[in-house]
């Protein structure tokens, strides 16, 4: 005769909330001490940040010295500085026209249809340069604006794409001479490579922004911007070298064998059978390397440039606003869920591309 095990009746949501939290009295004290506790913190920040701020720049900054809450009028009459820094008032939209471009490459690059090398390549570079354009000026009638005037969004975004745009090809090139047959070649490469990696981004920078002019001829320095561009591509392609070679080291001898028999040529093999593969191998931690530069361009700051934080300390920097750098804060902190939205969106986007790519293994 068999046993039949009944499984306990479930219990209802109410039941759950008490047995897990309201158990014993002493569970239930702390539970409702912490709910208590929570309830006013919530409603101090609610009164703070609402009930009690003010939103009009009606008064000035004297109306918000007078009130007992947040002052968003601070945000209200300095909100431009944050997102476009320096960049004159009247020509703005071409800076956030200039944001709407790095969107719509990155949109673009995730349609299928353009995953193809000429095609990522136009994307990448057709946009750059409109980027470029719509920042800079002195063409098609827009009037000039130099390097020294972008910052907020639009700088930080630049400064990302450039280096992705130069480090990525730099970072190919890298990988393919470390795995080069002629020892002075792979060696040196190698050497190259540990010698980038072993060095922080900061003092990458602070080499490449302040130190460098010294040691080269004047002709030769060029703006400071385009210097530390060239300094953080450098740095992201030696990460990214390793992780492109890692992902050929996955791809199986024998393919590259097979290309060999059949006739085809090095850069035929490294074009149509290796770098495929090997990009595939290397999707997840690529997927992570951009994450980590988008972030790391919030170090621009150090050698003088206004990304968006450095923007946000010009908001308040004036001695009318001085008191209101909380509120400046906790608006940088509420455009820094930009950020998550990028950071995220591009994680989730890896992990599609992995189940994706991963359909032929299962």
């Amino acid at each position: 005769m068999e046993m039949v095990v009944v499984a306990p009746p479930a219990l209802g949501k109410i039941e759950d909330l008490r047995r897990r939290f309201f158990a014993t009295p002493l569970q239930a004290l702390l539970s409702l001490a912490s709910l208590a506790i929570m309830v006013f913190l919530v409603w101090k920040l609610l009164n703070w940040a609402v009930f009690s701020a003010v939103f009009t720049t009606s008064g000035g900054p004297e109306a918000c010295q007078a009130a007992a809450g947040a002052c968003w009028s601070v945000i209200a009459a300095r909100w431009r500085i944050i997102l476009f820094g320096l960049y004159p008032y009247d020509e703005q939209w071409r800076s956030a026209l200039a944001c709407l471009t790095v969107v719509v490459m990155t949109v673009l690059s995730c349609i299928p249809a353009f995953w193809t090398g000429r095609r990522i390549a136009l994307v990448w570079g057709a946009g750059t340069a409109l980027f470029y354009v719509l920042m800079k000026g002195g063409v098609l009638g827009l009037p000039y604006v130099g390097e020294e005037a972008w910052g907020g969004l639009a700088l930080t975004l630049f400064i990302f794409v450039t280096t992705c745009l130069i480090g990525f090809p730099l970072a190919i090139c890298l990988a393919l001479l470390r795995r080069s047959g002629l020892p002075w070649i792979s060696r040196t490469t190698g050497l190259i490579i540990d010698g980038v990696r072993s060095l922080p981004l900061i003092s990458i920078l602070f080499t490449f922004a302040i130190v460098l002019p010294f040691a080269l001829p004047q002709w030769l320095v060029g703006d400071k911007l385009y210097r530390v561009i060239l300094g953080s591509a450098l740095f992201f392609s030696a990460y990214q070298a390793e992780i492109v070679r890692g992902g050929m080291q996955g791809v199986p001898s024998g393919q590259e064998e097979a290309a060999m028999a059949l006739g085809m040529r090095y850069w035929q093999r490294v074009g149509r059978i290796l770098l495929p593969q090997a990009m595939r191998n290397a999707l997840p931690a690529t997927i992570n390397q951009f994450v980590i530069s988008f972030k790391e361009t919030s170090l621009v700051i150090i050698v003088g440039f206004f990304e968006i934080l450095a923007s946000g300390n010009a908001a308040y920097g004036t001695g009318e606003w001085r008191f209101a750098y909380v509120e400046v804060y906790a608006f940088i902190a509420f455009i820094a869920f930009i950020y998550f939205i990028f950071v995220f969106s591009l994680s989730r986007y890896g992990a599609f591309l992995e189940r994706r790519m991963s359909v032929g293994e299962r």
